[in-house]
């Protein structure tokens, strides 16, 4: 039952029926003195069923785009922690209440690609570029790296990727590592399992997949390795 508005008296309802036997008709419930409202016709149903989805609509294409402002503005923070990280500074914090600071400099010369990664792979962090996972081998050292980034910001250049495309890592130090890619594979998440260590020094790139999903998260995610090449 619904309470009334205040200051508003309710209209007591009527029940309405015809006497019981043959023929007799449906009970309606009807209030007092009026008719019952008449049911909207196809033609308002589908505009308002419109309406609504044009609304929805609108609040992705907002959250879209905040998420991409978001994206560029951080990577464009971090390029200035970055450089403060190359001069040794003790504070390369992006900000000053970030929990997080550059770790590593990517770049994907054949897509265009040049990206601040941060130490850590949280969701906050992950909100602001590419993110190193711990327990792997740290950038500019031997062993595997491993990094993940969001499907449609920074990690949305992987579906380019091509098999013997180059991938450089670059430590605060200004040590170069060159990859080679050499597999793309999609993984179940609960089928996903890496190597910490590997024979030769190892860069995995990890993200969601597939890459036009239109919900956010799911079970599958693109796995890019690349071997090293050479290091300078």
């Amino acid at each position: 039952m619904h309470a009334a508005a205040p200051g508003i008296a309710c209209r007591p309802a009527r029940v309405e029926s015809s006497p019981a036997g043959r023929g007799a008709r449906a009970v309606t419930v009807t209030s007092r003195g009026r008719h019952p409202a008449p049911e909207p016709s196809r033609r308002t149903k589908l505009v308002a069923a419109a309406l609504l989805l044009a609304i929805a609509g609108v609040a992705l294409l907002a959250q879209g785009g905040w998420l991409w402002a978001k994206a560029e503005a951080g990577q464009w923070l971090l390029e200035r922690a970055w450089t403060r990280a190359q001069k040794e500074e003790t504070n390369g914090a992006p900000w000053p209440w970030a929990d997080t600071h550059p770790l590593a400099r990517l770049a994907a010369p054949a897509q265009g690609v040049d990206l601040i990664v941060l130490a850590g792979a949280s969701a906050r962090t992950l909100a602001w570029g590419p993110g190193h996972l711990s327990g792997s081998a740290p950038p500019g050292e031997s062993g595997h790296v491993v990094l993940t980034a969001h499907r449609d910001t920074h990690f949305r250049f992987l579906h380019a990727l091509a098999i013997g495309d180059t991938l450089v890592l670059e430590a605060p130090s200004g040590a170069r590592r060159h990859y080679r890619v050499r597999s793309l594979v999609t993984r179940h998440v609960d089928e996903l399992a890496l190597p910490r260590d590997t024979a030769a020094p190892t860069l995995t790139l990890i993200t969601c997949w597939p890459f036009d999903a239109l919900v956010p998260g799911g079970p599958w995610r693109y796995v890019v390795t690349a071997e090293a090449a050479t290091a300078t």
